[in-house]
């Protein structure tokens, strides 16, 4: 068959289409976790997104799809496709048979990218920023592209058991939230962690976040179709689903354990509903997406309800929002799979095949080991060549000036600017912040 006959321009339409909208959740998350921490750290914060999409995908083109893709091994890929050699316009039929070469090539480049950029949230406003940098190229390198390599790679042995991830759950978000942990217990918490409320700065940019996050994720999962078809239809339903009924979970939670429901609550809960949901969008029914999301939000209520009452700063509940729910996505993937909406997938407990929870909590178990460890040794090995953390006097100051030179709001905190000053309510049971106490106070000197 010729190359002309092979490709589909609808397809690479919606794989093209598909990467732009991952790519668009870059800025997203950039939003959501800068809206979340403290108006001196949100430059940081946001710089850590959009600089980990760069230079993972400097080590994309370079080496890092060639370890992740190149058909071959159990473990790894190998070298013959670096710097992108040998390949062109031509499709690749091991992965996607209708779309060029390339736009697969650049679609999981966006994957690669924000599984770091996530990762970010869990070292907020303490983690020197070339030490990020390093830490996410070699995080990527010794970490992502094996992984990726083991449930979506020719060959790869989790992929070969019969593991199911249709966009990423256990390759992204188990993978992310597992070294959000061990990176926020290597680094130690930030100094005012357990002694002062540690309020979000701006809650309708961390909405804004939330929404755009929704936005790009129909590209994140629906594009994993690798084809504009019904697959693709089932995978952009289920994307609406579960996210849908896991805000309204946690808004429901929130309303009978508090007597309100937050607006960070609500954005936690979505984004939790379209975690979730990634590993399970091409296998399942839209109904069952629906008790994916329910399921998933109470869990990691739960999940974030725990982590308040340790001493791990994940500063922006990584594993709660990421770990918590890809492992809870993978696992009642291999409970509600259906060969009915999916014949290249593989029934699971419901439909009779107990077998693929198995293989579901083989590939959750084996995924947190591996990362866990070589995350621990990808810490070990930034910290024997540079410093991990900002010092004392600049975490007081703030990370955005003692990084960056620059600062988000001119003077420093917005509440200088403005005359507010910015108490807060308690920490939620959840672990989640309570919305601040705003009180406008008389800068005259009369009023002092």
């Amino acid at each position: 068959m010729s190359e002309a006959v092979m490709i589909s321009a609808g397809d690479t339409a919606w794989l093209l289409v598909s990467a732009a909208l991952v790519l668009l959740m870059v800025p997203g998350l950039a939003l959501f976790y800068g809206g979340l921490v403290r108006g001196r750290s949100m430059l940081n914060t946001m710089m850590m997104s959009a600089a980990a999409l760069a230079v993972v995908g400097v080590q994309w083109i370079l080496f890092g799809y060639s370890l992740a893709f190149e058909p071959g091994g159990s473990l790894i890929g190998g070298l013959s496709w670096v710097g992108l050699s040998g390949i062109g316009l031509e499709p690749e039929p091991t992965y996607a048979a209708t779309v060029p070469h390339f736009a697969f090539i650049l679609f999981q480049a966006m994957f690669a990218g924000i599984t770091v950029a996530l990762i970010s949230g869990a070292v907020v406003e303490r983690m020197r920023f070339p030490a990020f940098l390093l830490f996410a190229v070699l995080w990527t390198t010794v970490v992502y592209d094996p992984l990726a390599h083991w449930v979506w790679g020719s060959g790869g042995w989790l992929g070969e058991l019969g593991a199911l991830d249709f966009a990423g759950g256990t390759v992204i978000h188990i993978s992310a939230g597992t070294a959000a942990v061990v990176a926020a217990l290597m680094l130690g918490p930030r100094r005012d962690y357990g002694r002062a409320a540690l309020v979000p700065h701006n809650v309708p940019m961390t909405i804004l976040g939330a929404g755009l996050l929704w936005f790009g994720w129909f590209g994140f999962n629906a594009g994993s179709a690798l084809a504009a078809g019904e697959l693709a239809a089932l995978a952009f339903a289920n994307t609406f689903a579960a996210p849908a009924a896991a805000l309204v979970t946690w808004m429901a939670i929130d309303q009978l354990r508090t007597g309100r429901s937050t607006a960070v609550g609500a954005a936690t809960g979505l984004v939790i509903g379209l975690v979730a949901v990634t590993p399970a969008a091409g296998f399942v029914t839209p109904l069952s997406a629906l008790l994916i999301g329910v399921l998933a939000a109470g869990i990691s209520y739960a999940v974030m309800e725990l982590r308040g009452r340790v001493r791990i700063d994940d500063s922006l509940d990584v594993f709660a929002c990421h770990g918590a729910a890809g492992i809870t996505g993978a696992v009642l993937t291999g409970v509600f799979a259906t060969t009915a909406v999916n014949p290249g997938g593989a029934d699971g407990l419901l439909a009779g095949n107990a077998g693929l929870l198995g293989v579901q909590l083989i590939a959750v178990v084996a995924t947190i080991g591996f990362v866990a460890v070589a995350t621990g040794g990808v810490i070990v090995a930034v910290k024997a060549v540079m410093a991990l953390r900002i010092p004392l006097d600049a975490e007081i100051e703030g990370i955005d000036l003692s990084e960056h030179g620059e600062e988000a709001y001119f003077g420093g905190e917005l509440a200088s600017l403005t005359g507010v000053g910015i108490g807060s309510s308690v920490v939620l049971p959840a672990g989640e912040v309570a919305a601040s106490e705003v009180h406008v106070r008389d800068p005259s000197p009369e009023a002092a």
